[in-house]
Parts: C-alpha cells; structure tokens; sequence
C-alpha cells in the first residue's frame, strides 16, 4: 500500500533552528567552469565542506538534540558503511553518547578509521541488509536506531540542505542531488519545492546502486546488492517514506556509469579545487546528460554532498576507469 511523503518545508525550518550553531552554513557559487561548458547557469552547494565531510551531520544533530536523557543514556545504533556511520560517531561523541555502528564487510578503510577515530564501536556485518536487521535487534534492546535515511527527524534534518540552498540560490529552475537510500535528496526536494514549487528535482544514482530506479519500477521498495564504486550510495534498499517522496516531489531519477562519476570527480577537484565523492560528483555527470532536455536558460544546481573519500582511493578509482 502507497503511504504519503511526512517531511514538510515547516519540518525542515524547524530542524534548521533547532540544529543552528552545530552544523556548518556551507557556501553555494556560481561555477564559471560549469556554466562554459554546459551553456547554461550552474550554482553548486558545496555540502562537501560541511563538518564531518557530508550533509549527514545536519540529520544526527537533530535527531540527538531531540532525545530524552534518558534515551541517550541508552545508546544509539546505526547501519551504515559511509558518511551516516562517521556522522553518527561524531555526533554521539559530541553529546557523550554510546554509539554502535554496523557495517558491510566491504566498507572502505578510510571510513571505518574515520568511524572509530571519533569513538564509536564498529561491528561488521556480511551486507547492508544483514546490518539493518541486526539493527532492528539491537533496538529491540534498548538501543535508539538512527536510520540512515527512513526517519523524518533525520531527514528533516539533512533537508536544511536545500533549505540553504534555495535561500542562496533563489532562481534555480533545475536541482540535481545524489539518491542512496532517498531520505536526502527527499529533505532537499522538501524545502527547495516548499519555497519554489516550480523548481524541477532530478534524483541521481550510479549504475549498481539503482535503489530508487528499482523501487519505481516494481511499484514498491525491492532489496538490491549494491556493486557501484559510489558506496555512499550503497543503500540495499529505498522505504515507502523515500518511494513516496520521490513519486511526489522528483521530476526523474538519472542513471550514470560509474566512470563518469569518477571523472567528474577528477574534474571538480582541478576546476573547483574540491575534493567530492563519486557520489558528489555523479550529480554533474547527470546534468550533463540531460543536458539536450533542458530549456537553453536552465538554471541548474548541483548539490555536492559529500567529501569523505581518501586520496589514495581517487588515485586507483581513476586508474581502474582509465580516467586522466
């Protein structure tokens, strides 16, 4: 059965006051570079500046402020092999929170390190969907679960995102912002449709990370095994909370290879002098091919989520793809 999308404009003003002072204001600009080469006015959000290296921050500082002592007092539990897990330590180490992270075996190194260098307890699991049920274990517990991205809180949260964004940026006709398990780019599209429902918002996934271009076309939340190199967008699954967001708020969800994320990664740092994500960086591959669809004074934005990726693994990911 079909449920209807809970995050509202209001939500996310509310989560942006309650979180205000914890989180960063991360800058938007115009990029020349992009708007040369794509004829057409492109703004970024650079949320890849923002603390802890991505947007995951926001959503954990408004879902800890609104614990109870006594609910932090039993420790949080989250599943996540990316940005959510290194958000969640920081955050819970802010708050003198216990914090217990579960993670796919194949999570890279650099942020498991990341992870545990903020204090919390990192356990391995065989896959993402065996970390979500393990989960749901340990809240049974005691434990409060932190959902990556099917809590309103959290996604109200990360939706100051775009809240900042539109502000900023108040003439975009054309926003694209990365899709993992949907509950961002759901808070995004919230606040930039709440303030200009006219603004078109295209979801973003990599090849093997088709979650939510998966779900739309069974009509329903389907479990995938992420093979994508954008492991921040390694989601196992979308919810009903994120498929109704995207079937209410999105004007489409893209797919791109993951050899044009990695060199649009590559070229954002020499252009843009920012080091992004795949996942950051699959946005402008995006925007890119929808290019000949978009009116000639399209004014697009580009949401650059997150940082967290090591130099060492930029360096092989552009070996493997053959990318210079």
């Amino acid at each position: 059965m079909s449920v209807s999308f809970d995050v509202s404009l209001s939500d996310v003003e509310a989560a942006r006051a309650r979180i205000a002072g914890r989180v960063r204001r991360t800058p938007a600009w115009r990029s020349p570079a992009l708007s040369a080469r794509f004829g057409r006015d492109v703004t970024i959000k650079l949320e890849c500046l923002q603390l802890a290296g991505s947007f995951k921050v926001r959503g954990v500082a408004n879902k800890l402020l609104g614990l109870t002592p006594e609910e932090r007092a039993r420790g949080v539990v989250a599943v996540s092999g990316g940005n959510h897990a290194i958000a969640v330590a920081r955050g819970a180490a802010e708050f003198g929170v216990d914090a217990l992270v579960l993670m796919p075996t194949a999570t890279a190194r650099f942020n498991v390190e990341l992870t545990r260098g903020y204090g919390a307890r990192v356990e391995f699991c065989e896959t993402a969907a065996e970390a979500f049920a393990k989960a749901e274990t340990y809240a049974a517990a005691g434990r409060i679960s932190l959902h990556a991205y099917d809590d309103p809180v959290i996604i109200a949260g990360n939706g100051t995102t775009g809240l900042e964004f539109a502000e900023d940026a108040p003439d975009l006709s054309h926003v694209f912002v990365a899709i993992g398990g949907g509950g961002f780019a759901a808070g995004v599209a919230a606040a930039i449709k709440g303030r200009n429902p006219a603004v078109q918002i295209h979801g973003v996934e990599t090849e093997g990370a088709e979650t939510m271009t998966a779900a739309l076309a069974a009509g329903r939340p389907v479990t995938i095994k992420p093979t994508s190199i954008a492991r921040t967008l390694g989601a196992p699954f979308v919810t009903e909370r994120t498929l109704a967001a995207a079937r209410a708020l999105f004007a489409g969800v893209h797919l791109v290879p993951d050899a044009e994320a990695v060199r649009e990664m590559r070229y954002l740092l020499q252009e843009e002098k920012v080091l992004c994500e795949p996942a950051a960086a699959s946005t402008v591959a995006a925007a890119a091919r929808l290019l000949p669809d978009l009116p000639a004074d399209a004014r697009i934005g580009l949401v650059l989520c997150g940082s967290n990726i090591a130099l060492d693994d930029v360096e092989a990911l552009s070996r493997q793809f053959g990318v210079a």
